[in-house]
């Protein structure tokens, strides 16, 4: 393989095509990133590559970990499927039914799968940065928050506060709060190297994001579209780097893991519910994340989506994809799960990066069928 020197790990030979393209992603210019493609919860692909830091110094390693952001909502999803399951939640239920303080200004008619489908209403985090490291304070804010549609009859991408909304439903169940639960229910059971609120013991496994190209630490978080009038508080690229940020539990943006371990947790939603033989959830429960709820415009990202209970659905395939441009696919017919995660920021409207790693594991996925 020529110019793939940059690129370790272990992959079958029918699947060269991934390495090849995260190599070329490395040439282009990229600092760092992981790819993992696993078939039937195995791994035919587990490769890495780059560096973890700017000055391109510090090699990625087998083990850095890296923040996936939004692909974290896959993971708080994946929670609420487990207790769904299990007949503790009832996603057809009023949130309140749960939360009795979140019936303010309103919100009595919001139904749990609002939440997950971001059909709920409450798109815009308001607070503070601070507030976000600060579970009451963020959770009572959305409580008394007014829903800006009526719930259920509009699509928009709640990019922070969905991870609040379904935490604190889960936590009211539970007693736990969403990291806590994932970590016993799920990374545990699966020895998935996953986390939301990273303890500080890994904090020499973090890659640190880096901008795009000829921006800073100042870089803001936002939709492609940007001539939707927003008057959210605006995240910028350094509270993501912050240690604050890396302990609190923001279940909807501040999972850390590599493409390894999340490629291994969503094998679970590609086999039918269970991996490795460990078993999260029945067949239809898996198979109930996939109804479609919502289909339409998004009101915050300016482009159709379809939303099914916490992943997005993309013709057969389901996932999603996080700022900066990590990505998580899911195929459940091909029992395959492809995960791309990386610490190199490229602006959302030039950034198909996520979409040549997922095409190039068809490329591998051909060659299996044909052996």
């Amino acid at each position: 393989m020529a110019n793939t020197a940059a690129v370790q790990g272990s992959y079958d030979d029918l699947f060269t095509a991934v390495p090849m393209a995260l190599a070329a992603l490395l040439d282009g210019g990229d600092a760092g990133g992981s790819v993992a493609v696993f078939v039937d919860g195995e791994p035919v692909v587990d490769v890495w590559g780059g560096f973890v830091d700017a000055a391109r110094t510090v090699p990625w390693q087998r083990d850095t970990i890296v923040n996936v952001y939004s692909v974290t909502k896959t993971m708080t999803a994946l929670c609420a499927l487990v207790l769904a399951d299990r007949g503790e939640l009832d996603v057809d239920a009023p949130v309140a039914r749960y939360w009795p303080e979140f019936a303010a200004a309103g919100k009595d008619s919001v139904l749990v799968r609002h939440l997950l489908a971001h059909t709920a209403g409450l798109p815009d985090w308001h607070g503070p940065v601070a507030e976000l490291y600060d579970w009451p304070a963020a959770t009572a804010r959305l409580a008394a928050q007014a829903p800006q549609w009526e719930p259920g009859t509009a699509v928009g991408y709640h990019s922070l506060t969905q991870g609040f909304l379904v935490g604190e439903v889960l936590r009211r169940i539970t007693g736990q709060t969403p990291g806590e639960f994932f970590a016993a229910e799920i990374a545990g059971p699966l020895g998935a190297d996953f986390r939301m609120g990273l303890p500080a013991e890994h904090d020499h496994r973090v890659a640190r994001t880096l901008p795009p190209p000829s921006q800073d630490e100042d870089y803001i978080a936002g939709a492609a579209d940007t001539s939707v009038p927003n008057t959210a508080t605006a995240i910028r690229l350094r509270d993501g780097n912050s240690v604050a940020w890396r302990r609190a539990q923001i279940p909807a943006a501040s999972g850390f893991g590599n493409a390894r371990s999340v490629a291994l947790v969503q094998s679970v939603m590609a086999c039918g519910g269970a991996v490795r033989g460990v078993r999260l959830l029945s067949r239809a429960g898996r198979d109930r994340a996939w109804e479609e709820q919502f289909s339409g415009e998004d009101r915050v990202l300016g482009m159709p989506v379809s939303w099914g209970l916490g992943y997005g659905r993309f013709g057969t395939t389901y996932g999603w994809g996080g700022w900066g441009g990590s990505l998580v696919m899911i195929d459940p017919e091909a029992r395959m799960t492809v995960a791309y995660v990386t610490n190199q920021m490229r602006e959302p409207a030039d950034d198909t990066r996520g979409v040549e790693i997922v095409m190039s594991a068809y490329d591998g996925l051909k060659g299996l069928a044909g052996a």
